[in-house]
């Protein structure tokens, strides 16, 4: 559960820093800042803590003198306050899409606002946690790069470990759709196929990080996960910042294994706590596809605990089984308010065309998934339609076009002239 890489290592990586520990999420225990993943005391999920009056220290000001990429965040980050120290790709401050029609067709008074995390450089948000994980694996003194993935972690693995002049290798489920594994293996690493759902996947790397040949190899959401999910809360901040420093009332995120939604929640507070943004509620909504639904169904049960399903349907990358934190998911969700809701591959087509129509934003089936869960949401009074919401689209259409490539394509087919566009009605 942590790496030999980091055995003579103190927390001398982190210099600079507002991280001060690895705590456990189960029991609180404290461990040091290294390549470990899981609590000895109670095998409960690590996550990084910091130390509260040098969070408390950073001002609007200084964000904002920042570059236009989540390293403006870096004095909120535990690794990436050297410029020099970081391999990136210089992700985030991705556009907040105002969605005025979108909100007039599924029934919303209030402002609505689309988070479009496709315009990242390898098109979804994966590219802020690995920016964050890879830097970390850089300062811990990891020579290869590596993940489990359901195809756009894999994407943004591999253009960073290529950028940055590391070898990678990745292992994803075998039927993952093919864009995905062309836009990963263009990069030149290692595309290790797997015969089985993402858990078998996560599963094998697991296994992996425990061999002699694999000790000096970071898998961002294995030995260096702690460091991997901060990356996530940079589009909280990013959020809040594009909102005018403030809080928007209502989020809707997509959950896969639940990670996401818990440290956008988390963002959320720690602006408040250190006075970034004034104190509001705000509310937490979480989607999933109806193949793969396993929080959401705990919640409509009224259960803590999250019984693992076999994945199905088309929105490949929320096809996570058995959701590390899920459990973490309903707790944030519980505590704000909010609801989680699920959506069928038909809803989920039906929406990717209703957000691009509307919004022009293309979004993958995630973001499908996450638009029919709004919609849900509204109509089954789950969502306030008079405050704010912000839904979060996290990765391109490009990368998913079978989900709607018998329902979209010409609309007229014409000989080239004027009369035969008379003839279809192009010319009235």
């Amino acid at each position: 559960m942590t790496s030999t890489v980091d055995a003579t290592r103190t927390q001398s990586p982190f210099a600079g820093s507002a991280a001060r520990a690895l705590v456990c999420r189960g029991c609180g225990a404290e461990f040091p800042l290294a390549a470990q993943h899981a609590c000895f005391e109670c095998f409960g999920p690590l996550e990084v803590a910091y130390d509260r009056s040098a969070l408390g220290a950073v001002t609007r000001e200084q964000i904002a003198a920042g570059p236009e990429n989540i390293w403006r965040y870096a004095p909120l980050l535990p690794v990436g306050q050297d410029p020099s120290t970081r391999v990136t790709l210089n992700p985030g401050w991705t556009p907040l899409v105002r969605a005025d029609a979108l909100a007039r067709e599924i029934g919303l008074r209030a402002p609505l606002w689309v988070k479009d995390d496709s315009a990242n450089p390898t098109h979804s948000f994966k590219d802020r946690v690995v920016s964050v994980a890879l830097t970390a694996a850089r300062a811990l003194g990891f020579a290869r790069f590596a993940c489990a993935s359901t195809g756009n972690l894999a994407n943004s693995v591999a253009a960073h470990a290529a950028r940055n002049g590391y070898p990678s290798v990745v292992f994803i489920p075998a039927d993952l759709e093919p864009g995905k594994i062309l836009t990963t293996a263009v990069y030149g690493g290692a595309v290790v196929a797997v015969e089985g759902s993402y858990d078998d996947v996560n599963r094998l790397c697991s296994e992996l990080t425990e061999t002699d040949e694999f000790e000096s190899t970071a898998f961002v959401n294995v030995n260096v996960r702690p460091f991997y999910a901060e990356g996530s809360r940079t589009l909280g901040f990013e959020v809040a910042e594009q909102l005018g420093w403030r809080l928007p009332e209502q989020v809707v995120i997509p959950m896969a294994s639940g990670e996401l939604l818990t440290k956008v929640d988390k963002a959320f507070g720690e602006l408040v706590d250190i006075g970034l943004v004034d104190a509001a509620p705000w509310r937490v909504f979480g989607a999933q596809s109806a193949g793969c639904n396993p929080i959401a169904v705990a919640l409509h049960a009224g259960r803590s605990e999250i019984t693992p399903v076999k994945p199905t349907g088309i929105a490949k990358s929320l096809n996570i089984g058995d959701p590390a934190a899920g459990v973490y998911a309903l707790e944030a969700v519980r505590r704000t308010g909010g609801w989680m809701d699920y959506a069928t591959d038909e809803e989920i087509r039906d929406a990717i065309q209703l957000l691009a129509r509307t919004t022009g934003v293309f979004a993958e089936t995630a973001g499908g998934a996450t638009v029919a869960v709004l919609r849900k949401l509204v109509d089954s009074g789950h969502l306030d339609p008079d405050l704010e919401t912000v839904v979060f689209n996290t990765g391109e259409g490009l990368k998913t076009l079978d989900a709607v490539a018998d329902r979209v394509g010409p609309t007229h087919r014409v000989r080239p002239s004027l009369r035969a566009a008379r003839d279809v009605g192009l010319l009235g």
